[in-house]
C-alpha cells in the first residue's frame, strides 16, 4: 500500500509517539475496505506503541476506522482511506492521538481546551482537494486537545449516498451535532473563534494596545509577505493584518512558474511562507479583516486602520497588499445556488461530480485546465467561453479539443443557473453572434473567469482605476503619501505569484525610503 520511501518516512514520525493508540478498523465486503485493512496492518507493523482491531458495531461507517489513544476518550475517526492530500493529516492524528504536541500557539491551544459544551464535527472531504486537509487537521487536533469534541473526517466520494442525501455539493464541509456548520478553508484559529463568542472582543482589546508600526501591512499574500519580511530586515517595527494569511494562493493547486521551485502547491507554498515571516520580528494578525483606512492628517502623524472587529492600527507607512478573489457570473441563480452545484474550485469539488454533467464558464488557462481535470471525473464537460475563441494557451486548447467528453462553445453568455429542488440543474446562455437563448441540462457550474481586486473598503479613500484596482507608481506609492500598494490589488499587469513577491518587496523598501526621508523632527 505504501512505497518504500513513505514507509520510511512515517517509520521516523511514530517513533515520535509518546503514549499507545489503538487503530479500531470497520470493514465491509468491498475493494476499499480489502484497502483500508492492508494499510492499517502496515501502520501497525511499523511501532509497538499501536495496535489493531476490529469494530464490532454496526452503527458506523464502513470502510472507516479510529485512532484512540489507550485508556484515555482521545480520539478521532476517518471515514475512507486518507491518502492523496489528507496523507499528512493521517500522520498527524496518528501523532498528536499518540501525545506528540502540536505546533499550534499555545494561545489557541488554550482557547480549544477552554471550550464549554459538546461537539460532534463531520467533515466532507476530497482526496484531490488542497483546502480540505487544514479543516480536518484543526478539527482533529481540537478533539485531542478537548474531550468535548469528536471529530469524524468523510471522504465524500467514497459515501456518495451519504452525499446526495445531504446534498453536499462543496467540499470542505463541515457538519456540526447533524447540522451544516461551515464549508471552505478554515484554519485552526478561523475554527475555534468561531466556536468562541467573546474571542473578537478579545482579540480587539489587545490590539488596540499594540503601539504605532514603522510599516503596517494590509493582507497576507505574497506581496503582503514579501513586504513583511523587507520590512523587518531593516530592524523597524513592523505589522502584518490579513484576513486569512496566505490568500488565494492557498487555493492553488499546481504552481510549476515559482523561478527556482520546478513545482509546488499552493498550501504547501503558504506554509512556507509563513515560517519565512515568522523567522522575523514581525507581528501578525490573522483573520483581521480591514474596514477603513484613515490617512495622516498631516505630516508626522501616523495613518490608522479600522479592523472589523472594532480595533485600530496605526502606522507611519502602509502597505497595502489585499491581493483579489474569484470574479462572480453575476447572473440570477448563482448566489442561490453557491456550494449547491455553482463551485470555483475544480480541485476541491470536482470528484463530488463524478460521472456527471457540469459547465465550465471561461476560457482562458484557468477555464480550460479545469475542464481538462474535470473532463477526467465527470461524465461530460460543456466550457463556454464569452469570447468569439478561447484565450488560454494553445497548448490546453489541443489537449482540450482532443478530449471526448468535452463540449466547447464560443460567443456564449451564461444569463442564468438554473434549480430544481435545491440544487443546480441547467443553465441558460444567449448566442451573441446570433442572439439566440439555450439551455444546457447539467448539476454543476465551475465558474472560472479571472479575479477582482479585494479594495471595495478603500473607495473614496485613495485612487483606484475603473476596475478597482490600487493606481501605483513605479515605486508603488499609491495617491496618500506613506501609502503604498502590491500585487493583484494594484494597477500592475500580469497577476503572478513571483510578481507579487518582487512588487510587496519594492513596496517596503519604498515605505522603508519615505521613513527616512519623513523623519519625526
Amino acid at each position: 500500500m505504501l512505497d518504500a520511501n513513505i514507509k520510511q518516512q512515517l517509520n521516523a514520525y511514530l517513533e515520535k509517539l509518546q503514549q499507545p493508540i489503538e487503530l479500531v478498523a470497520a470493514y465491509d465486503d468491498g475493494p476499499k475496505s480489502q484497502e483500508l485493512r492492508e494499510l492499517l496492518e502496515e501502520i501497525t507493523s511499523m511501532s509497538e506503541k499501536i495496535s489493531l482491531r476490529t469494530e464490532e458495531s454496526n452503527d458506523v461507517r464502513r470502510p472507516s476506522f479510529a485512532i484512540n489513544r489507550v485508556g484515555t476518550d482521545v480520539g478521532v475517526r476517518f471515514a475512507g482511506i486518507p491518502m492523496g492530500h489528507e496523507f499528512t493529516s493521517l500522520v498527524l492524528a496518528l501523532l498528536q492521538v499518540g501525545g506528540h504536541p502540536s505546533k499550534a500557539s499555545q494561545d489557541v491551544i488554550e482557547q480549544v481546551q477552554q471550550l464549554d459544551g459538546e461537539f460532534e464535527f463531520e467533515t466532507y472531504f476530497s482526496l484531490s482537494c488542497q483546502n480540505c486537509p487544514d479543516v480536518v487537521q484543526a478539527l482533529n487536533l481540537m478533539s485531542v486537545l478537548n474531550p468535548n469534541i469528536r471529530h469524524t473526517s468523510i471522504d465524500g466520494a467514497l459515501f456518495q449516498d451519504e452525499v446526495e442525501k445531504r446534498e453536499v455539493m462543496s467540499v470542505p464541509s463541515v457538519y456540526l451535532n447533524g447540522e451544516p456548520w461551515g464549508q471552505g478553508r478554515m484554519t485552526l484559529e478561523e475554527i475555534a473563534a468561531k466556536l468562541d463568542t467573546k474571542s473578537d472582543e478579545k482579540e480587539a482589546e489587545k490590539i488596540n494596545q499594540k503601539d504605532t508600526f514603522e510599516v503596517l501591512v494590509i493582507g497576507g499574500g505574497p506581496a503582503g509577505s514579501a513586504a513583511a519580511i523587507y520590512a523587518a530586515r531593516k530592524g523597524i517595527a513592523t505589522g502584518i493584518a490579513a484576513e486569512r494569511f496566505g490568500g488565494q494562493v492557498a487555493d492553488t493547486m499546481s504552481i510549476e512558474n515559482l523561478i527556482s521551485v520546478p513545482y509546488t502547491e499552493g498550501p504547501k507554498l503558504v506554509a512556507a511562507m509563513e515560517q519565512h515571516v515568522n523567522d522575523y520580528d514581525v507581528d501578525i494578525m490573522n483573520m483581521q479583516m480591514a474596514e477603513k483606512l484613515i490617512p495622516a492628517a498631516k505630516r508626522g502623524e501616523p495613518h490608522e486602520v479600522r479592523l472589523a472587529n472594532g480595533a485600530s492600527l496605526k502606522a507611519r507607512t502602509v502597505v497595502l497588499s489585499t491581493g483579489a478573489r474569484w470574479r462572480q457570473l453575476g447572473v440570477p441563480g448563482e448566489d442561490e445556488y453557491r456550494n449547491k452545484g455553482v463551485a470555483y474550485c475544480p480541485h476541491c469539488d470536482g470528484p463530488l461530480f463524478k460521472g456527471k454533467h457540469v459547465a465550465v464558464i471561461g476560457g482562458g488557462n484557468s477555464g480550460v485546465e479545469a475542464a481538462i481535470d474535470l473532463a477526467g471525473l465527470v461524465g461530460h464537460v460543456t466550457l463556454i467561453e464569452f469570447g468569439d475563441e478561447m484565450r488560454a494557451d494553445e497548448v490546453l486548447q489541443k489537449k482540450l479539443r482532443s478530449l471526448k467528453n468535452v463540449d466547447i462553445i464560443t460567443s456564449g453568455q451564461t444569463t442564468e443557473v438554473v434549480g430544481d429542488n435545491g440544487r443546480v440543474s441547467g443553465l441558460n446562455y444567449t448566442d451573441r453572434k446570433t442572439g439566440e437563448n439555450h439551455h444546457v441540462a447539467l448539476e454543476g457550474v465551475f465558474v472560472q473567469i479571472g479575479l477582482v481586486p479585494n479594495t471595495e473598503w478603500l473607495k473614496g479613500d485613495i485612487e483606484l482605476s475603473q476596475h478597482g484596482e490600487i493606481i501605483i507608481n513605479d515605486r508603488n506609492e499609491t495617491s496618500i503619501p506613506g501609502v503604498f500598494a502590491a500585487g493583484d490589488a494594484t494597477t500592475v499587469p500580469y497577476k503572478q505569484i513571483v510578481i507579487s513577491m518582487g512588487e510587496g518587496s519594492k513596496a517596503a523598501l519604498s515605505a522603508f525610503d519615505f521613513l527616512i526621508r519623513n523623519s519625526v523632527e
